[in-house]
């Protein structure tokens, strides 16, 4: 089993358990270059707010995009973005991902700016 592989299994594990809990979930998604963030519907078929390295507000106050400086501030915006669309409690789904590094600081900042999970 290759290292992708392994994370998609990792990932299928981590949304059934999500999905029988029925809230709505961070999803996190990362690449060398650029790391996203999602806040889906308890059912998973609506993206309720969004954040990543690509959105012009992010841009502006970043220097480099795969690091863990950006992660903190996508953290940050996506924790605004859901306070105003009125979610405060959420459940994390790292997409397999181990959670240390980008990964962690995303969790963090959210966490600091006022999302539970």
């Amino acid at each position: 089993m290759d290292k992708k592989t392994a994370r998609i299994r990792r990932t299928r594990r981590t949304r059934a358990k999500i999905r029988n809990l029925g809230v709505n979930r961070l999803s996190v998604f990362r690449t060398p270059r650029h790391i996203y963030a999602q806040i889906l519907d308890s059912t998973g078929s609506k993206v309720i707010a969004s954040a990543s390295t690509l959105d012009e507000q992010v841009k502006g106050e970043i220097k480099y995009s795969g690091n863990c400086n950006a992660a903190t501030t996508v953290g940050k915006v996506i924790a605004e973005r859901a306070k105003s669309a009125g979610i405060s409690k959420v459940a994390f789904d790292r997409s397999g991902f181990k959670y240390h590094g980008r990964i962690k600081a995303l969790a963090d900042a959210a966490r600091e700016s006022g999302l539970d999970f």
